[in-house]
């Protein structure tokens, strides 16, 4: 089959006890780097380990040196603030750590190597396909807008994307050179665009929420533009993972001509719930390309039955022929250091029903 792979995962995975005490007694001073690395080079290890025992061919390292599945990448771009969010903010109950967004206050770029070191880590841990993730250049944009641009750095956003495009080719190129061939692009914009609230809000910040589709496909083409034939990219795009949270609502109908002009050979789409739609916008999915149905969620620890994964799957294929499509969960288990709520047992049973689920609907999960 190849990339993206019959059985898959979007990436992060809830952190070990011992990794999140590390990480909490770094940030105190009460620990060094050398230290954290220490153990995260552990975490990960065993993380690698446990994917493979359960026959996944794509294997990540769980994003377990990130706090931010998006914020820990952007913010070592050149150029990049991170500030307060003032935008729509997660449906969690009470007081809550909100992520904050990405500020442009000089010309973007990417001077040096963002993340390469992890990859090769993860490389050298693992015999099948490493899996690197990183978010999508479009996330520099959506949260904060035209708002969170300063204007004296960029009169005109033409040059912005410009700009962006490139840094993203050196990062990719940085990537590549560590010898990363599967890049996910993480990429919530396509389907927060298709939630009125969200596009009231690119509104008030100064953008016209119904020509940003086109303005994000373009730019994670010209991000592409060039990549090696090996290089394979696939797009994750989800409403919001925080906690078991979720921001946006809404089908893929409004943004899916967009979304599915990327150069990249699959989408990782999730269909989870109702707040995704229905699978009828799989219809305009072009020739080549993949579809990995996001359909064990990560938000809950209730397993999904593999009858009711199976009766979803034969939906998706009276929209789309079945060679063409996956079975992934949903978003990934720890979107930030926080996690959702579930725990790690349920974690690893659900990619296990994932696995079982493409063996019996495929015959294979590579």
């Amino acid at each position: 089959m190849g990339i993206p792979f019959r059985a898959d995962q979007v990436g992060s995975l809830l952190r070990p006890p011992d990794l999140a005490d590390a990480r909490a007694r770094f940030k105190r001073g009460e620990l060094d780097a050398a230290a954290l690395r220490a153990v995260e080079d552990r975490a990960i290890t065993d993380a690698v380990r446990r994917q493979e025992a359960i026959g996944l061919q794509g294997i990540t390292d769980g994003e377990f040196r990130r706090d931010w599945w998006h914020l820990d990448f952007l913010a070592q771009l050149d150029g990049v603030t991170l500030t307060a969010n003032p935008g729509p903010q997660f449906r969690i109950a009470g007081p809550s750590e909100q992520p904050p967004i990405a500020s442009v206050t000089g010309r973007v770029a990417c001077s040096r190597p963002i993340m390469a070191e992890h990859f090769a880590y993860l490389k050298a841990q693992t015999t099948r396909t490493p899996k690197m993730t990183i978010p999508s250049p479009s996330m520099l944009h959506l949260r904060g807008g035209r708002a969170a641009i300063a204007r004296d750095v960029y009169p005109t956003m033409d040059a912005f994307w410009a700009d962006v495009a490139a840094a993203y080719r050196a990062a990719i190129g940085h990537l590549y050179g560590a010898g990363c061939r599967y890049l996910q692009l993480d990429d919530i914009t396509f389907a927060y665009l298709c939630d009125p609230k969200i596009q009231a809000n690119c509104r008030a910040n100064g953008d016209d929420p119904a020509a940003l589709p086109r303005i994000y496909a373009d730019t994670i083409n010209a991000a592409l533009q060039g990549k090696p034939a090996d290089l394979h990219v696939t797009i994750h795009t989800c409403r919001g993972n925080f906690k078991s949270a979720w921001v946006a609502e809404g089908g893929y109908d409004p943004v899916v001509e967009a979304m599915f002009s990327t150069h990249v050979d699959g989408y990782f789409m999730e269909f989870d719930s109702a707040r995704a739609g229905g699978f009828e916008p799989l219809r305009a999915l072009p020739p080549g390309k993949q579809v990995v149905l996001g359909l064990v969620t990560t938000k809950l620890g209730e397993l999904e039955s593999a009858e009711m994964l199976k009766r979803r799957i034969d939906e998706a294929a009276r929209f789309v022929p079945l060679e063409r499509l996956c079975l992934s969960p949903q978003c990934g288990f720890a979107s930030t250091h926080h996690g959702n709520a579930l725990s790690i047992d349920d974690q690893w049973r659900k990619l296990e029903r994932v696995v079982e689920v493409a063996r019996a609907v495929w015959g294979e999960v590579g």
